[in-house]
């Protein structure tokens, strides 16, 4: 038991001190946004408490559920720094679902982040994917980032729609339509770094839109690019 705790309290620091780059990077506002972490070896996460201030986030107020989303008794902290007994002052956050449903169906991630950054969200808003014009995306994406179905939050039906769009794609971010990113990693911090360049490509492309048609890269050398970055360069 001990080294569960020990482990929950270093992912709990890390998903506390991740939060701090959505902020720095300037892809989320007011409470908005979340990222989460997985427990490695058990069937738990750590998320993100609802409508808490960026600036008054600590790792003790890290929720940790089930991958269902319910808060484990015993194992989080109220914001009267309490330990609760089954009736936490802090609730996870309202996405908390959607990634409880990426960590069920997808044991190869470690990390999910959701942000409404800008220029992301507004490709979201048009439904429209964004298309894969600059190597960067090569390196990163492998190709587009895809849309997502449109989704209301209070269920499974936005991890259903993340899980759907990504399993046969090669990016780890999704624009689910009309809502914003969500991306995904081997761990918290990949997943953080995914949103990051997902919003950097965003903006990228939609300037370029605005000189003209951007160029496309052949499938052939998008591939290439992927595979390199992925297994030399990138690791």
């Amino acid at each position: 038991m001990s080294n569960l705790l020990d482990t929950i309290a270093q992912v709990r620091r890390e998903v506390c001190e991740l939060h701090a780059e959505l902020t720095r990077y300037q892809l989320v506002v007011w409470t908005a946004g979340n990222v989460s972490g997985r427990i490695p070896g058990h069937d738990l996460m750590v998320i993100k408490p609802s409508g808490v201030s960026y600036d008054d986030l600590t790792p003790e107020l890290m929720v940790v559920t089930d991958l269902y989303g319910t808060p484990v008794r015993g194992m989080n902290t109220g914001s009267s720094g309490t330990v609760d007994s089954g009736n936490p002052d802090l609730s996870p956050s309202s996405d908390t679902a959607a990634h409880a449903y990426v960590y069920r169906h997808m044991p190869e991630v470690g990390g999910v982040v959701h942000t409404h950054s800008t220029y992301a969200t507004a490709w979201a808003a048009r439904g429209e994917e964004i298309p894969c014009v600059l190597t960067m995306m090569g390196d990163e994406f492998g190709g587009p980032i895809p849309v997502g179905p449109f989704a209301l939050i209070g269920d499974d039906s936005i991890g259903q729609g993340i899980v759907e769009t990504l399993k046969n794609s090669n990016s780890p971010a999704v624009l689910m339509q009309n809502h914003g990113p969500f991306t995904i990693g081997k761990s918290a911090r990949e997943a953080v770094k995914a949103a990051v360049m997902c919003e950097e490509v965003a903006r990228t492309v939609h300037i370029s839109r605005q000189l003209g048609e951007p160029l496309p890269i052949d499938q052939a050398k998008i591939e290439s690019l992927y595979d390199r970055y992925q297994n030399v360069y990138g690791r």
